[in-house]
């Protein structure tokens, strides 16, 4: 199994940058994938970026252009960088695996780290 531990939320005004990192350990050399979800309030959990192993790397519309992932894998570690903030980036931030478990792809999830972006 992966386990994931998100640290770096907080409260910033809009227009400034926050930084969220993710440690992830166990089973690392099991993770095909990694990405971070959000889930504001009242709303359902979305993605917002994804970073697969071979580099590939999704944004999700609302972010390109402000948020860049990145992952180091000799520490197991995944980033994501945010600039320009705004009041509806508020959310919890969700640090996400993808891992190969018995020819099944399942996932693994952190506790959550919150955001919040103030006018």
């Amino acid at each position: 199994q992966v386990q994931l531990v998100e640290s770096g939320g907080g409260l910033v005004q809009a227009g400034g940058s926050l930084r969220l990192s993710c440690a992830a350990s166990g089973s690392v050399f099991s993770i095909r994938s990694m990405g971070w979800y959000r889930q504001g309030p009242g709303k359902q959990r979305e993605l917002v970026a994804t970073i697969f192993n071979d580099g590939d790397i999704n944004y999700e519309d609302s972010v390109k252009g402000r948020f860049t992932i990145s992952r180091d894998n000799a520490k197991n570690t995944m980033s994501l960088h945010m600039n320009s903030l705004k009041p509806e980036d508020t959310a919890v931030y969700y640090c996400n695996a993808v891992v190969l478990r018995q020819m099944n792809l399942e996932a693994s999830w952190g506790q959550g780290t919150q955001v919040t972006v103030s006018s």
